[in-house]
């Protein structure tokens, strides 16, 4: 019998509903603690790499929700290794808050500990990435993709998720140079990919279902 497609979405949904909730209670208890007499600004600015890790973590944790909503739109089928591949991914981003809450505990530590942080952060992003790629490709050569995508946008869309990882892999690299600059490059490359979807290009080939919501 064939399987439910629209209860992995939900359910992955569901996922990234926790993570972006963690998030922002994390940064309500990570709230900026006053000295007695300090003013509110100066405990704010001190707070800085709490607020960035945030900011950057719900810009890249959105790119990748929205990425996975794109992609599962051209998914009409679904077997038992794509929804472990999809398991898989999700267990990654899961793991996203806890990665970005050491960041920025340790974002003014010593070098190591800035670098050790930065590749745990890396890690985590290269995971989703991966297994992110392989439910494409799962899907792609199983047959589980609508019969009518066009194999020109199938090949975009794949080009797409392979960039990303490289992407991730150079910003690590400038972490050697300066880790600041490093994550504001996490927040670039998450920019870049919040750009409209291939699929929504009215020159792409035609929409896979009539009436697919973007």
């Amino acid at each position: 019998m064939a399987r439910d497609r629209s209860r992995v979405e939900s359910f992955s949904d569901g996922v990234f509903a926790v993570v972006l909730t963690v998030m922002a209670v994390e940064l309500l208890q990570n709230g900026p603690a006053r000295a007695d007499g300090g003013r509110l600004s100066e405990a704010l600015f001190q707070a800085w790499p709490t607020y960035l890790a945030y900011v950057i973590t719900f810009v890249v944790s959105g790119q990748i929700w929205l990425a996975h909503h794109n992609m599962w739109r051209y998914v009409v089928r679904v077997d038992h290794t794509l929804l472990v591949f999809n398991l898989l991914l999700l267990l990654f981003v899961a793991a996203i808050p806890f990665t970005a809450d050491l960041l920025s505990d340790h974002l003014r530590g010593d070098v190591a500990e800035q670098r050790l942080t930065a590749a745990l952060y890396l890690g985590t992003l290269l995971g989703e990435a991966l297994f992110f790629n392989l439910s494409w490709w799962w899907a792609s050569s199983r047959r589980l993709l609508h019969e009518d995508l066009d194999p020109r946008l199938a090949r975009t869309l794949a080009r797409r998720m392979r960039l990303r990882p490289l992407l991730f892999v150079f910003a690590f690299a400038v972490v050697f140079v300066d880790p600041i600059l490093s994550l504001l490059l996490y927040l670039v490359i998450a920019g870049f990919f919040l750009a409209k979807d291939p699929g929504d290009d009215p020159r792409a080939a035609t929409q896979p279902e009539k009436g697919s919501a973007a």
